[in-house]
């Protein structure tokens, strides 16, 4: 699990094998994370966009950035949460994930929220 907070935006993800979708004897692992964004301060942002690092166990970098995420570029009220799932395969059992959130306030001042680095990993990966 990841959890960080930026500037009063707390970001919270966990990640999960997905057996289902993945062939190991291909090389293709599968995992599913849950995103949860929480405003915790007194002013309103949106995320406007986003950028993951995503390195698998071979060291290989794939950088992913696009506007918003999921399709969705949410406006976050102070109190208020956005929850989002998505998915990531890899070539190796075991990987990780970090990022940034572009966000902009309603003023317009503009910032990086940090997604800390977190793990995906096969659960027999470390066996």
């Amino acid at each position: 699990m990841s959890n960080t907070v930026t500037r009063d935006i707390r970001i919270q993800v966990e990640c999960r094998y997905v057996p289902q979708k993945s062939n190991p004897m291909q090389g293709r692992y599968f995992f599913a994370y849950r995103v949860t964004l929480t405003n915790e301060g007194t002013e309103t942002v949106q995320l406007i966009s986003r950028h993951w690092r995503i390195t698998d166990a071979n060291g290989n970098l794939e950088e992913v950035q696009g506007p918003g995420v999921v399709g969705k570029q949410p406006v976050l009220a102070p109190g208020a949460s956005f929850e989002y799932i998505s998915a990531c395969p890899l070539p190796t059992p075991i990987g990780s994930m970090q990022g940034t959130y572009q966000m902009v306030t309603h003023e317009g001042d503009t910032f990086d929220a940090v997604i800390a680095p977190f793990t995906l990993a096969e659960p027999y990966a470390f066996n």
